[in-house]
């Protein structure tokens, strides 16, 4: 049996997370309640990345099994889409091998983080990107961030408490764009540690106001003590990007 797979877009101010939590809205739950409607039983699905309240998706990917499925799979979108709240929406959909996995199956995913930099907020990107009324020294933060090109422990900026079997990760890239007022990092790894880049972020602002050198942030990632990174930066900045498979 075949895997279907999803590609999701949606906007994470509303909800819980990506994952079905009791009693909370989320992105998981509002696509297994819209597929229930297409299948004569529930279907569980699995997500490429388990993003945060407020986090938001351009390239979410689902995958699930189901042999009831009578929708076509190109028609898939076009029937969830009328099923989902207009904050939700499937843009692709294609057919995987059996053994296809969401999550499992991931080579590398990508996330971006958006920063608004003005004297006023904008009222157009005050859900989609972190404003900030500072002049930041961009220079200096993307300096720093080639420190976290490879494969390290990033300990140091893993949520306090995570149960992780290990906090070993590659990073493929980390790519800057402040040409504009709206300015963008992007993140690729094989795989993140939650809040990873927010809180990758948050140091990485520091850096920019002239709180810390590419010295002390060194340190930081060597030591793996998560208190001396900087804060967790909010959520409503981050977009799940994109996700690539073999």
């Amino acid at each position: 049996m075949d895997t279907y797979c999803l590609v999701v877009q949606y906007d994470g101010t509303d909800y819980s997370g990506f994952q079905v939590q009791p009693n909370r809205r989320t992105i998981q739950g509002e696509l297994e309640k819209a597929l229930a409607k297409l299948a004569p039983h529930p279907i569980r699905i699995v997500g490429a990345g388990r993003t945060d309240a407020g986090v938001h998706s351009e390239g979410q990917t689902v995958s699930f099994r189901d042999p009831h499925i009578t929708v076509p799979v190109e028609r898939l979108p076009y029937a969830l889409n009328t099923l989902l709240p207009p904050d939700i929406r499937v843009v692709a959909s294609r057919l995987e091998k059996p053994d296809f996995h969401a999550r499992y199956s991931a080579l590398v995913k990508t996330y971006r983080y958006q920063i608004y930099e003005s004297e006023f907020p904008n009222v157009f990107w005050q859900r989609y990107a972190y404003w900030t009324r500072e002049s930041l020294d961009w220079v200096a933060m993307e300096h720093c961030a080639k420190l976290f090109i490879g494969t390290l422990d990033f300990a140091a900026f893993a949520a306090t408490g995570s149960s992780v079997k290990t906090t070993v990760r590659t990073m493929h890239k980390v790519e800057f764009n402040y040409s504009q007022p709206l300015k963008t990092i992007s993140f690729t790894a094989d795989g993140f540690l939650y809040n990873m880049v927010r809180n990758l972020v948050g140091t990485l602002l520091d850096v920019g106001r002239g709180k810390l050198t590419r010295e002390d942030v060194q340190v930081i990632l060597k030591s793996g003590d998560r208190r001396l990174a900087s804060a967790t930066i909010a959520p409503h900045g981050l977009v799940f990007e994109s996700v690539k498979y073999s």
